[in-house]
């Protein structure tokens, strides 16, 4: 173990400077002198035949998941231990949205309200999702989004909330645009609007897919695939690609998120805050095996992942909500249906 913590410390983190001391030093106490807090067991990793095919091909696949197992102390922490879950904060409406980076946010967000930031228990929706939900039961809580890991997830998380309008999912697509297969931040305000109005003593989540790929502005549309691949997948299939092209591309997205948000704001009564699930890695290094990456792979709880905006704007008086009896019949389509949508976001189903 003390070799492992000597390779650790001899990585540094690129393009950010000297590496968080809180963050590579607590990783290295926990593996060592943590002997009386009563983490999880590790977890054993089994590997099949085709596993080690695909890491033999694909070496890269190898260094992120040593760079995980060094995020969660080697197995002991399930969800990332310097986390916060949003469910512990105070709100009456979150907008979340979706890899959205802190300092991304603070650059191009001109709205009103006050700027700090939070530290996501995940590093990736599903993560995002099931360490936040799991086994809470959320009945004074409005949840339109467009990303479904929620439906996906909720049974298996023991979760539910008073009304789920999963936009992605929804039976005949109406809401998602054809051109890039997901649904627009636009259309995503529209809905959620009429949610609040609809349901005046329910606390309100409106979860856009934005600023996360694909790409929808005029970068994006010009040099990136717009439907169905992982962030890494068009980056590759683009010979074009740069990192300052990708960072473009992003940013235009973000702008189009915030824009959305923006008008949203000032329909919403009470306190309202901005955030996002996890962050997005632009081509940076890691900060423990200093691969390079993009997206948002789970396990890796480095600050440029978990790291999120927290955007608090309050508008008129707090919601007084009640809790009811869960909607029936709003969830949207079958798992396989689920699976199918999910997979145009670029998720290996």
């Amino acid at each position: 173990m003390k070799r492992i913590g000597s390779i650790i410390l001899r990585w540094q983190p690129f393009e950010r400077g000297p590496a968080p001391r809180s963050r590579i030093q607590n990783v290295i106490k926990a593996d060592l002198s943590d002997q009386h807090a009563e983490p999880t067991a590790p977890k054993k990793m089994r590997y099949s035949l085709s596993d080690l095919k695909t890491a033999a091909n694909n070496p890269k696949l190898v260094l992120r998941e040593m760079n995980q197992l060094f995020y969660s102390s080697f197995g002991r922490h399930e969800s990332n231990p310097y986390g916060r879950s949003v469910f512990e904060e105070d709100w009456d409406n979150l907008v979340i949205l979706d890899a959205c980076r802190h300092d991304f946010f603070e650059r191009q967000a001109d709205l009103p309200g006050q700027l700090d930031s939070r530290t996501s228990l995940g590093s990736c929706t599903p993560e995002f999702v099931e360490y936040n939900f799991r086994n809470r039961s959320l009945r004074d809580t409005v949840y339109v989004t467009a990303n479904s890991w929620y439906l996906k997830l909720r049974d298996e998380i023991g979760s539910e909330v008073y009304d789920l309008v999963d936009l992605l999912s929804s039976p005949d697509r109406k809401y998602s645009d054809p051109d890039h297969n997901i649904v627009l931040p636009e259309t995503m305000t529209e809905v959620a609007r009429r949610a609040h109005d609809e349901n005046p003593k329910k606390r309100l989540i409106v979860h856009y897919i934005q600023p996360h790929h694909p790409f929808i502005g005029p970068t994006g549309e010009c040099y990136f695939q717009t439907d169905s691949a992982s962030l890494p997948e068009v980056v590759r299939e683009e010979p074009n690609a740069t990192r300052e092209l990708v960072e473009r591309a992003y940013r235009e997205n973000v702008d189009r998120a915030v824009d959305a948000v923006a008008d949203l704001l000032p329909n919403l009564r009470g306190k309202t805050v901005v955030t996002a699930d996890h962050g997005e890695m632009l081509g940076e290094r890691h900060e423990y095996i200093p691969i390079r990456e993009y997206g948002h792979p789970a396990g890796i709880w480095s600050d440029l992942l978990t790291t999120v905006p927290w955007h608090v704007y309050t508008n008129g008086e707090r919601k007084e909500t009640v809790a009811e009896r869960p909607v029936a019949g709003s969830d949207g389509e079958s798992g396989y249906a689920v699976d199918e949508r999910l997979e145009s976001l670029g998720y290996k189903m």
